[in-house]
């Protein structure tokens, strides 16, 4: 067994785990650890599949920012532990059947499309007009893109502040 695959091993397992975790977990404050857990090994998935700036992006965006978000909301609501009843229980089996329906559906569309994407990427493996590396996504991005790149970020903290406004209770 070579170290990529047990190291990919590894991070699969850690990554079925947080997931497991997740679910499972009656505090809201430890569900979103596991989900960090989750982001931080789907990250050296990507890595392992060469993917250097996806797994950055993975750890910064998702990992950092989007978690910090979820945990500062599970603060302020004051959300205690989760409360199991008599509909949650009854909502298991149709759960069930539904995760199965999709688990189907989803490796009927991998079976099916699993042909044509070996014809569409060729002898070498690699998908004609994809980037390469992060330098050849890095220039797209802060060059030939650069007015939307900052028109995003722009629009971002519009939406920081919008929410703040909203956000902002008067004191009596």
């Amino acid at each position: 067994m070579s170290a990529q695959l047990l190291v990919f091993f590894v991070l699969a397992a850690l990554s079925v785990i947080g997931a497991l975790g997740l679910i499972f977990q009656k505090h809201p404050i430890h569900s979103a650890l596991s989900l960090i857990v989750v982001m931080v090994a789907l990250a050296g998935l990507y890595l392992l599949m060469g993917a250097e700036f996806v797994a950055a992006v993975q750890i910064i965006v998702y990992g950092g920012a989007i978690m910090v978000l979820f945990v500062i909301v599970i603060m302020l609501l004051n959300a205690g532990l989760e409360e199991h009843t008599s509909i949650s229980k009854m909502a298991g089996f149709p759960g069930i059947l539904l995760a199965l329906a999709l688990t189907g559906f989803i490796a009927a569309t991998v079976a099916r499309s699993a042909g044509s994407f070996a014809q569409i990427a060729g002898d070498n493996g690699r998908i004609a007009g994809t980037l390469s590396s992060t330098r050849d996504l890095s220039t797209m991005i802060f060059k030939t893109f650069v007015y939307p790149f900052e028109l995003t970020s722009f629009l971002i903290l519009i939406a920081i502040l919008g929410a703040i406004v909203l956000a902002h209770r008067e004191k009596s």
